[in-house]
């Protein structure tokens, strides 16, 4: 596919590019992930290998690094107060992780009225800023360097 562009190659094969298969994107393709809403999120470890604990009579007993996984959780309202975040549940399983953040009214995100998906918006891929994809980036970013 030398000489190729991009565009040229997804056309191609919409499930490949570069000849490596992709998963298409689960983001909701008019929405703001700034907005004030509340999000699911779910996050796999590589190859879904078990390093946050093991599941022992039925509870879930943390390992190390799964500690750190739910302490830097539990910190990322405290670390970004900009953006006026507020936690729900989370839970930290063997090799994935499950939490519920809202992003609510704060500086950012105030143009932002009725959370109705806009069909005139379209999310952008590059540097992320102010929103869900940001609190992750930091989020994933602390427990690594820690582990």
């Amino acid at each position: 596919m030398k000489g190729s562009t991009k565009s040229q190659v997804l056309n191609q094969n919409p499930e490949q590019y570069q000849n490596k298969y992709h998963i298409p994107s689960a983001r909701l393709k008019h929405w703001n992930y700034a907005w004030h809403a509340s999000h699911f999120v779910t996050i796999c470890t590589q190859n879904r290998i078990c390093y946050f604990g093991d599941i022992m009579n039925g509870e879930m007993h943390l390992s190390e690094i799964g500690k750190i996984v739910k302490s830097e959780w539990m910190r990322s309202p405290h670390i970004r107060p900009v953006m006026n975040l507020a936690l729900g549940v989370c839970v930290v399983m063997p090799n994935h992780f499950h939490g519920i953040i809202f992003i609510d009214k704060n500086k950012y995100n105030q143009q932002d009225t009725d959370m109705e998906p806009k069909m005139d918006y379209k999310n952008r891929f590059g540097p992320q800023s102010k929103n869900v994809a940001s609190v992750i980036r930091g989020f994933k970013s602390a427990v690594t360097i820690q582990v």
